[in-house]
């Protein structure tokens, strides 16, 4: 489709991507406010319909891959844009992200975040909250769910690589949990900035996990292995020229 419609397209979908966020936030936050499981039902309803008005509107199709994890896990995933986020809470559970402490504030995302058990990470401080959430986690006040986290700790635009971030393994090693890593290819389609949307199939895949138990610094290399060969791999697959560094 020539640029400047699919731009046009892309506008449209925005925007009512974001007045749909209102929309279901008028209908469900009463709810939500009574019963924490309503929340959970918001964010779900919210991320299928944005999977939904993606593939209508811009052209832009969607599909998780491999087995989604459902118990009690940790997931290390790619992050390249807020669509990976959309496919990995439509189809997990009950997800809760290690986010940015700045989104507290954000209208709707800040209250529905703390709503479904979101972990508030002040970046100058991110020791202390770590220790803050696996204790947390030791004595039963952190609600139960999988726990999203981004080892290279922001979005990364495709192709591009940043090194991981010890705060996975640390949680990884001190919580006892699976981890699960997930790869993807949305920052092909979906950019970190900007409006443009292109066509074709995002991607999120859930990978083999990772026991519980082993090694931190083994797992850690393991996780940034596994996760960036398949991103690529599916970047690749959606037509994407890898970097020559690559």
């Amino acid at each position: 489709m020539p640029f400047p419609i699919q731009w046009l397209l892309s506008l449209i979908f925005v925007i009512q991507m974001y007045l749909a966020m209102v929309v279901l936030a008028i209908v469900f936050t009463p709810l939500a406010m009574i019963k924490r499981d309503w929340a959970f039902k918001a964010a779900h309803t919210y991320c299928h319909w944005v999977r939904f008005s993606a593939r209508v509107i811009v052209g832009l199709k969607s599909e998780i891959r491999g087995e989604v994890p459902t118990d009690e896990v940790l997931i290390g995933a790619k992050h390249q844009s807020f669509f990976d986020i959309i496919l990995i809470v439509s189809a997990v559970p009950r997800p809760k992200f290690i986010m940015k402490k700045q989104l507290v504030w954000a209208p709707i995302v800040g209250y529905y975040a703390k709503r479904i058990g979101c972990v508030a990470v002040d970046r100058g401080k991110r020791g202390m909250a770590i220790k803050k959430m696996i204790a947390d986690v030791r004595s039963g006040a952190a609600l139960p769910g999988q726990l999203i986290i981004f080892p290279q700790g922001t979005r990364v635009a495709a192709g591009a690589h940043l090194p991981y971030k010890i705060g996975t393994g640390v949680l990884y090693e001190q919580t006892g949990q699976d981890l699960v890593p997930a790869a993807t290819n949305v920052g092909v389609f979906w950019p970190r900035h900007g409006i443009y949307r292109g066509r074709g199939t995002a991607v999120v895949e859930f990978l083999p996990r990772i026991a519980a138990g082993r090694d931190m610094k083994a797992v850690m290399a393991e996780l940034e292995e596994v996760v960036e060969s398949a991103s690529d791999r599916l970047m690749t697959d959606a037509g994407f020229k890898l970097p020559p560094n690559v």
